[in-house]
This record gives C-alpha cells, sequence and structure tokens, in this order.
C-alpha cells in the first residue's frame, strides 16, 4: 500500500500529523467502512478518525459502529498525530514503539 495517500479534505499538516490546520469538511457516513468490518488498513482507521475529528460521528457512535475500545480509536488517533498516516500500519508499530522509548530515556 502506498503510505503516501492523503484522505480528501484533509490539510497537509493533518495528513502530516502535527495539528497544523483545521478540518474543514466532514465525512459523509457513506464514505466511513462498514459497520462490520474486519480488516482495519490504514485508509479505514485514517478515515474513521478523520470522521471523529471532523464531527461526522461522535467516538462513541464509531466505537460502538466499529466495536473499538476507546482506547483502541485513541491509539489510532495519537499514531496520526505523532507520525502522520503511515503511522497506523501495524507493521511499523515496532519501530515506532523504539523510537518513542529512545526519545523518552534520553
Amino acid at each position: 500500500m502506498d503510505d503516501t495517500f492523503k484522505l480528501p479534505d484533509m490539510t497537509e499538516g493533518d495528513a502530516a500529523g502535527d495539528g497544523g490546520g483545521a478540518i474543514d469538511a466532514s465525512v459523509p457516513l457513506s464514505e466511513l467502512p462498514p459497520p462490520d468490518t474486519r480488516r482495519w488498513v490504514v485508509r479505514r482507521k485514517a478515515v474513521v478518525v478523520h470522521a471523529v475529528r471532523s464531527g461526522s460521528i461522535s467516538l462513541q457512535e464509531a466505537c460502538r459502529r466499529y466495536h473499538l475500545s476507546v482506547e483502541e480509536f485513541l491509539a489510532w488517533q495519537r499514531a496520526i498525530e505523532r507520525h502522520g498516516i503511515p503511522g497506523l500500519r501495524v507493521t511499523r508499530l515496532q519501530i515506532y514503539r523504539e523510537t518513542d522509548e529512545g526519545r523518552a530515556v534520553k
């Protein structure tokens, strides 16, 4: 999967994960992943986070709809804030964790 994609209606700051811009548009519910989603690829996670941040769906509704814990959703949101959308890749979690732990030690 290409790690450089951007969600529609996200500013460069949002895609980079630095919080540098406001999210301007809500996500139509038709663009959300189906409620029975089992395979959480980067794009689906990013769309759900974007929908909650834009107010298209509440955090509680997203968690209920996708059978997520609040902690899991917040982990997705933190991954975007710290590492951008590529931070949502499960295969990169170990690398990012090691980098974060190294920074904390210094």
